[in-house]
């Protein structure tokens, strides 16, 4: 019954909506393909589930090609979600929506499909930002985040904005520098900088 309802959420609501704006089905996954991204939404079942309980995640993935070709993997023309460069639980993009969402027989469906198409278009608005290799990196370098370090590192010196690579590295090394893991990183991302023939000082 409550397995129905989901059912019946996505195929009235969430593809109908995400039709509109380019994107096609596949089982549970949502793919739009553009000429340097491919844009995902992938809808995951919880292995808790139970006659009363349906519990699910969306996932938001972005693929680039040339991210992948950084990372010397063979260009994907439908990546799964897990093999997206960008990759974010809805509630992380969407602030107003939880990680997981749950259908439970007090439910009020309305609600819950109102909310899902309103996270749904508030992360679409986040995609249209993000048109290129270049934009999942500046989005990981401003965090900093650890991910997609390596790849970034690259993606910015084969650039020759050296400049962004650098204050990368300082921002890394002011977020991680005091972690014992940090040595593994620092010596991976030299070598990056020395294989473009970029000198950099240690701070």
């Amino acid at each position: 019954m409550l397995q129905q309802l989901f059912n019946d959420m996505i195929k009235q609501d969430v593809k109908p909506f995400l039709s509109r704006h380019g994107f096609t089905k596949k089982s549970l996954n949502f793919n739009k393909i553009t000429e340097n991204l491919i844009y995902m939404f992938n809808f995951q079942k919880s292995s808790g589930n139970s006659a009363d309980n349906v519990m699910f995640y969306v996932n938001c993935g972005i693929y680039a090609a040339e991210l992948a070709q950084i990372q010397s993997k063979e260009i994907l023309t439908a990546p799964q979600e897990v093999e997206c460069h960008f990759r974010a639980r809805i509630g992380e993009i969407a602030k107003s929506v939880p990680d997981r969402f749950s259908i439970t027989p007090d439910t009020n469906m309305d609600d819950l499909r109102k909310t899902m198409i309103s996270a749904l278009e508030e992360v679409i608005h986040f995609y249209d930002t993000m048109t290129s290799a270049r934009s999942i990196v500046d989005y990981y370098t401003s965090g900093p985040f650890l991910h997609l370090g390596e790849e970034s590192f690259h993606l910015l010196l084969q650039s020759k904005d050296v400049t962004a690579a650098k204050h990368y590295w300082e921002a890394l090394q002011e977020k991680y520098g005091t972690e014992n893991r940090w040595t593994i990183f620092e010596n991976k991302y030299k070598a990056i900088f020395n294989k473009y023939g970029v000198e950099f000082d240690k701070l």
